[in-house]
């Protein structure tokens, strides 16, 4: 079994981290739904994500003696004349409908221990895939975190999530999560006011609202009323009722205040599941002292039940930042585990909030409000550090046999959009000698190789990933800092771009065992997509067009007649590495494999109020003209396609995943590798794209253009005078584009120049069409010159 991630020598803490690799797992969960009447689609759903049959049942007792693997369905009204006779043998999850005609109950809730929320009138499949592989412990949004030097957070700060809904991906820029304010949202009432507490029912469905708009983890926070919140303190349970149902929505975090009885918090901790506790602790005081004998106290209970330890407090005075950063240093040293988020809150305690590395609160000029005081952008923050040495200038480069203007623009408006100093600039692969010679250049920051590098031809990469070693490709070099000195990274990116694809819409315990079949004119074009496969644990392989060699060769056969494929296994998925001018090749393959006919697999169940339900991946690499479209023909036998955004966007395959950029600059900003927060759309030429919903403009002052040249020398005339220099060009606002994932160019500057992202969820996984996507922005108008002034000076960080 290959590990699944890449060996990284960056570490959140330098003492007593063990980086854990994931392992896929055969195991397939046992689940019981309780779905409302009329609505036992969504069970179909949930076993086509995780790969499982499914059956509806109205007895308990044959759940208990059915096989775990089956998915079980119940009404909830039968489920609940039965529940004395439960064991909780299974998972129990109630889904519930919220646009649909059943009231919710809270008191079924109470009995499940995960409850799903959903629309039918905009129906997102990858958010159950997202929901299920959190909750089953089959992602770890945590673990990923604790991996990068910095993260910040971003608070909505609207009473209603609705609001910040159109503009959500602009103002998640530069955050790896989302808090969600429960305590300042505003329940509207029938007498025209606002709740004082919105009730479980509205918040459930705001956490859900915002769910379905971002990947980004969220933190589901309750802010008291003496920590300047708005939920009252008079009844603890009511804390441990709304955080208990946080756990049961699958937030990833969830926000737990330190003046709280330990008994509330010690119950959170036995039933947070997957979620992950933050501990917090905010003084407004204005005397609380870092180095008092009692700080560490707090800290040290934090630490008990919590997996972070939030300690903010307001001061006055400059050393009390010089005091809180002793305290860090010392604290980290004592106690490596949990990480410590600190920092100092009014306009004196900005310093500390660049040399914070824990979820550090971030703001945006199009929240309603500053959340607190001396908050600062991404973009500040970036810069602060830059200005203080901490992120030096580095030349990210693009090493390759072409040159593209565009895709350069394109960085340059990622770097100005975080406020990061570095420039992205092209070389030439011609010599073997050259590649070394970049990479020995003083600012070289990391980079992408295209086509890529053959690991065993670079001598001068002394250190290789575990993908990059076990492929034999590099197609990114990072740096990283090792006793003052830059120690060069070969890694290969390509394989986490098809992974994420084949994880959008179906947990990675679905593919576990399930066979696959992969086409391609060689090992070298079908290395990465093996490497992927094997990480989710897909088993045997099966190749037409190459043999496998090498460490890549377990489990992966050749198929070298007609009679070898009659003797194939279903294959789950199908991969296509031909080029497209060879696509004409895999139509047979999708005819004979169909999903409801031949040697197809149906679940054997109708699906109402337009979901649909398949059970079978087609990812196509190859892009450029063809005779016939593949997608076309998958689509015909039921396999859900759907056509290239941008036709023509030839290296996608190759720079799928492609993280030089990101990787580099998640060192100094705590930006992820992945596309996180952005909309994800995958097309034939393109593995993952990320697709950038708007590119708005302000004015700014740009760089000013080159001067012309002279003229020429006319017949017995003198030289003609130099051109004028050029006028100051624009630049992008601030705070407004993410680059989370760096891909092919094309695609990118087709969403970022043209403001309105490319057209098409999907084409490899089921179930998820262009009419479900999320809305976007899609404006160059759409303009905001700077912060807005807050309403208020109310702190609530």
């Amino acid at each position: 079994m290959i590990q699944a991630e890449s060996v990284s020598t960056a570490q959140l803490k330098e003492v007593g981290t063990i980086e854990v690799q994931e392992i896929p797992s055969g195991h397939r969960p046992a689940l019981l739904l309780l779905h409302g009447e009329g609505e036992e689609d969504i069970v179909s759903i949930f076993a086509d994500v995780l790969g499982q049959p499914w059956e509806a049942t109205t007895s308990l007792e044959d759940v208990k003696t059915g096989p775990r693997a089956t998915i079980y369905g119940m009404r909830n009204s039968v489920a609940v004349a039965q529940a004395g006779s439960w064991d909780r043998s299974r998972i129990l999850i109630n889904t519930h409908c919220v646009d649909g005609p059943h009231p919710r109950d809270d008191d079924i809730t109470d009995h499940c221990d995960y409850e799903y929320l959903y629309t039918v009138s905009t129906f997102f499949r990858r958010d159950v895939a997202r929901f299920l592989s959190l909750v089953l412990g089959q992602i770890s949004p945590h673990r990923d975190l604790t991996k990068k030097a910095r993260t910040t957070l971003i608070s909505t700060t609207f009473p209603d999530v609705r609001a910040a809904l159109p503009n959500l991906d602009i103002l998640s820029v530069g955050a790896d999560a989302i808090e969600i304010r429960v305590d300042l949202l505003e329940e509207p009432l029938q007498d025209g006011g606002v709740s004082k507490v919105p009730s479980l029912k509205y918040v459930g469905e705001q956490l859900m609202l915002l769910r379905q708009r971002t990947e980004l983890p969220i933190i589901y926070t309750t802010r008291c009323t003496e920590e300047n919140g708005r939920f009252p303190m008079d009844d603890p349970n009511l804390f441990f009722r709304y955080l208990t149902r946080a756990i049961q929505w699958g937030c990833e975090y969830i926000d737990v205040e330190l003046w709280l009885p330990e008994d509330i918090r010690k119950r959170l901790a036995e039933r947070k599941g997957c979620s992950r506790i933050i501990s917090a602790f905010h003084d407004f005081s204005g005397s609380f002292k870092w180095l008092a004998p009692e700080t560490q106290t707090l800290f040290e209970r934090g630490a008990v039940y919590g997996d972070i330890v939030k300690m903010y407090v307001l001061v006055n005075s400059m050393q009390e930042n010089m005091e809180l950063e002793y305290f860090r240093n010392t604290i980290q040293t004592k106690y490596p585990h949990p990480p410590f988020s600190g920092l100092n809150m009014g306009p004196t305690g900005q310093l500390t909030r660049t040399m914070n590395k824990i979820f550090t609160p971030i703001t945006h000029p199009l929240l309603p409000m500053i959340a607190a005081p001396g908050q600062l952008s991404a973009a500040q923050i970036n810069s602060a550090l830059h200005g203080m040495g901490q992120m030096p200038k580095l030349d990210i480069y693009g090493i390759g046999s072409f040159r593209s203007t565009s895709q350069a623009m394109f960085f340059e408006k990622c770097f100005n959009e975080l406020g990061l100093p570095h420039q992205f600039m092209f070389a030439e692969r011609a010599p073997k000698a050259s590649i070394e010679y970049i990479l020995r250049r003083p600012k070289f920051g990391g980079g992408y190789i295209n086509p890529p590098l053959v690991a065993a031809s670079a001598p001068y990469l002394p250190a290789l990933s575990n993908a990059a070693r076990a492929i034999g490709q590099v197609d990114t070099v990072l740096v990283r800092q090792e006793n003052g000195q830059p120690v060069f990274i070969g890694d290969n990116a390509t394989w986490k771009g098809i992974r994420a694809t084949l994880t959008r819409d179906f947990v990675p315990s679905a593919y576990s065992g399930r066979a696959a079949l992969l086409l391609a004119n060689s090992e070298a074009d079908a290395s990465a997509s093996i490497f992927a496969l094997k990480s989710l644990g897909i088993g045997p392989v099966h190749t037409i067009g190459f043999k496998a060699r090498g460490s890549l060769s377990t489990e992966v056969d050749p198929v070298r007649s007609v009679e070898d494929m009659k003797r194939l296994e279903q294959p789950f998925v199908i991969i296509s590495a031909l080029p497209a001018e060879k696509s004409l090749l895999v139509v047979p393959l999708l005819k004979h494999y169909r999903v409801n006919g031949k040697d197809g697999r149906g679940h054997g169940h109708g699906h109402g109020h337009g979901i649909k339900s398949s059970g079978k991946v087609f990812v196509d690499l190859a892009s450029g003209p063809r005779k016939v479209d593949p997608l076309e023909v998958a689509t015909a036998a039921g396999w859900t396609a759907t056509p290239s955004p941008k036709p023509g966007a030839r290296e996608g395959a190759r720079q799928a995943g492609r993280q030089a950029v990101s990787q580099s600059v998640s060192q100094s900003v705590g930006q992820q590798p992945f596309a996180q927060g952005a909309q994800l759309v995958r097309a034939p030429g393109d593995i993952v794209v990320v697709a950038v919903d708007s590119w708005p403009w302000t004015p700014g002052r740009g760089r000013r253009g080159r001067r012309g040249r002279r003229g020429r020398r006319g017949r017995r005339g003198r030289r003609g005078r130099r051109g004028r220099r050029g006028r100051r060009g624009r630049r992008p606002s601030q705070h407004r584009l993410s680059t989370h994932c760096i891909t092919t160019c094309h695609i990118h500057t087709y969403a970022c120049m043209y403001g309105r992202a490319a057209q098409g969820p999907t084409h490899s996984t089921p179930g998820h069409s262009a009419a479900h996507a999320p809305p976007t922005v899609s404006r160059l108008d759409a303009r905001k010159t700077g912060p807005q002034r807050p309403r208020g000076a109310a702190y609530m960080d």
